[in-house]
């Protein structure tokens, strides 16, 4: 959980502050009229965060690499009829 205070008070308190974020891990929400406005992290935190933004785009590339890779596989004889499938996917200019 973050610490929050006023911009008011961390104007007189900005070095303290910064060492509390950066030596102490702490993470301070600076508010005003009780609204967050912005916060204080750690570079660490802040290249952590950035990270995790675009992990998802990494991951989903991935993903679909991988899955494009196994091409085409088809169903094992009697499966498409076991649960009751009444299509199957044919690759364009196939004749079946």
């Amino acid at each position: 959980m973050a610490h929050e205070i006023p911009v008011t008070q961390a104007r007189a308190e900005l070095a303290e502050l910064i060492n509390r974020v950066v030596y102490g891990g702490e993470r301070v929400v600076l508010t005003r009229h009780g609204k967050p406005l912005v916060a204080l992290v750690s570079a660490a935190d802040l290249e952590r965060l950035e990270a995790e933004r675009n992990a998802p785009e990494a991951v989903e590339e991935e993903v679909i690499s991988s899955v494009s890779s196994y091409g085409s596989v088809p169903s094992a004889p009697g499966e498409q009829g076991r649960f009751g499938l009444a299509a199957e996917h044919r690759p364009p200019g196939s004749v079946g």
